[in-house]
């Protein structure tokens, strides 16, 4: 039987998770409303939430500064290609394991998580001497290759998740009926776990597009994606906490808007198959 919830239980229940939606979502309306302050107002001390003389002098000296539209397309490019190369790479894999174990198959699993664990900057000097060698440094190829690698045991893991939850029934059944591997994983597999596809492409879009270690020591100028262009902004001279902010603001808009988008289309595509 299911548990009756009574009506002030739901309301404490939403306060509370209002609550906590705030308070993950300050940082980012912090960094957003420091950047339409001054300089002496963005340091001011106790600091100004809302009485403050709004300007948008920040935004137009970045504009001027830097070349925002070549960092958001290094971005969008390095970003959306390792996750995109990482997913071509981790569905045959994931499937595999899912439907196909060995014997090896959890220690496999164990030993591709345990590589999350290594400190970027342990293997930072080999890579650096490697992209050197072939020509990779401050290239969008290079970036696109190193994140995949990076970000690779994450997406195997969820897909390798979400694949489990998918009955080896219809695959067999497939298979009975004529279908190769490719189109058992192209036109059966896939299309019954968008979702996670979906939920898997979204973050380990947004993981390489915050990723900075690798940015900032593998590019310069030509492939600086938008984290480059942030830590620009922050100078032997001093922090410029305005400037700073509406860099970071500019930076986190286009990732907003798409994790907006997404949700909107993630949600009513679960619900077309809940009612369907």
């Amino acid at each position: 039987m299911a548990r009756t919830v009574t009506t002030q239980r739901k309301l404490i229940n939403t306060a509370f998770a209002w609550a906590v939606g705030l308070l993950i979502f300050f940082p980012i309306l912090w960094t957003i409303l420091t950047s339409f302050k001054t300089e002496a107002q963005a340091i001011a001390s106790p600091p100004i939430f809302l009485n403050f003389d709004w300007t948008l002098e920040n935004y137009a000296v970045v504009q001027e500064r830097s070349n925002y539209t070549r960092f958001l397309w290094n971005s969008i490019i390095i970003a959306g290609g390792s996750t995109l190369l990482g997913v071509i790479v981790a569905v045959p894999a994931a499937w595999a394991m899912a439907f196909v174990p060995s014997a090896r198959t959890k220690d496999i699993l164990l030993w591709m998580l345990s590589t999350k664990m290594l400190p970027a900057v342990g293997v930072l000097y080999p890579i650096y001497l490697l992209f050197i060698q072939l020509g990779l440094l401050d290239s969008r190829a290079g970036l696109v290759v190193v994140l995949m690698l990076i970000n690779l045991p994450i997406i195997v893991w969820m897909l390798y998740t979400y694949f489990r939850e998918i009955p080896g029934d219809i695959l067999e059944a497939a298979r009975m009926d004529g279908a190769t591997l490719k189109e058992e994983i192209l036109y059966i597999l896939t299309p019954m776990a968008v979702p996670g596809i979906a939920s898997t492409v979204l973050l380990n879009f947004i993981l390489a597009w915050n990723e900075a270690f690798w940015t900032l020591n593998l590019t310069a100028v030509d492939a600086a994606p938008l984290t480059a262009f942030i830590a620009s902004y922050s100078s032997p001279e001093g922090l410029f906490f305005a400037k700073l902010s509406a860099a970071s603001t500019m930076a986190i808009a286009p990732i907003l808007i798409l994790g907006w988008f997404s949700q909107k289309q993630l949600v009513r595509g679960l619900t077309f198959g809940a009612v369907k």
